[in-house]
């Protein structure tokens, strides 16, 4: 029953988010649920069935693919629906799915595993590779400059500054991006996030010394 569960909500989410363009697409879903399982795996934890569904269904009420915040609480318990959960795996996975976002270093602090295991799992996608390319997805998606050297990087925010506030796409790394791997939660994340957090200075530098035009 619950391998049926995921496949049917799988095929769900494949059909909302296949041509999502700010790099919270289905693929986005899919590398955070094999990376969910593959801490869960390094750190011993057995029990992933709600790990695999928070992992798949973490950005479905995020506020900047939703119209609201109740069109996002709407469209999760849509989701949730398809699931045959009790009362108590209800609970759980809301409590992971609401406490996972960065919110401009807002964030909320975690106690329970599981959630820190789905919350190492999307922040690692968030960097690296991968992490640069969604990066200028997402600031393309949104009209937002590439690069302004005259706009100061912002260390402190609040969510509504973080959200609204002037800033580039490369601001968004010294925002956000360099700050995940010493705010990994399991020992797996910090691991797995040390070659994806040297890859983005590695970028970082090359983007400044052409920026520049220095040889």
């Amino acid at each position: 029953m619950k391998r049926t569960d995921i496949e049917r909500l799988i095929n769900a989410l494949k059909r909302e988010f296949n041509d999502e363009s700010t790099g919270h697409d289905w693929h986005h879903l899919e590398r955070v649920r094999n990376n969910a399982l593959l801490i869960a795996e390094k750190e011993n934890v057995s029990d992933t069935f709600i790990i695999e569904i928070a992992a798949l269904l973490h950005d479905v009420p995020d506020e900047k693919l939703n119209s609201s915040e109740a069109e996002g609480k709407r469209k999760l318990e849509e989701y949730i629906s398809l699931l045959s959960l009790s009362e108590d795996e209800k609970e759980e996975l809301y409590g992971i799915i609401y406490s996972i976002s960065y919110k401009g270093g807002n964030e909320v602090s975690l106690t329970s595993d599981k959630a820190m295991i789905v919350r190492d799992a999307d922040r690692l996608d968030a960097i690296g590779a991968i992490g640069i390319a969604r990066t200028f997805a997402y600031g393309g998606k949104k009209g937002q400059v590439l690069y302004d050297p005259d706009i100061e990087i912002r260390s402190e925010m609040t969510l509504t500054e973080y959200r609204t506030g002037k800033s580039s796409s490369i601001h968004h790394f010294h925002e956000k991006l360099l700050k995940l791997k010493g705010l990994m939660c399991t020992e797996t994340g910090k691991l797995l996030a040390e070659e994806r957090h040297e890859y983005m200075l590695g970028f970082l530098k090359q983007f400044n010394k052409e920026w520049n035009g220095q040889e």
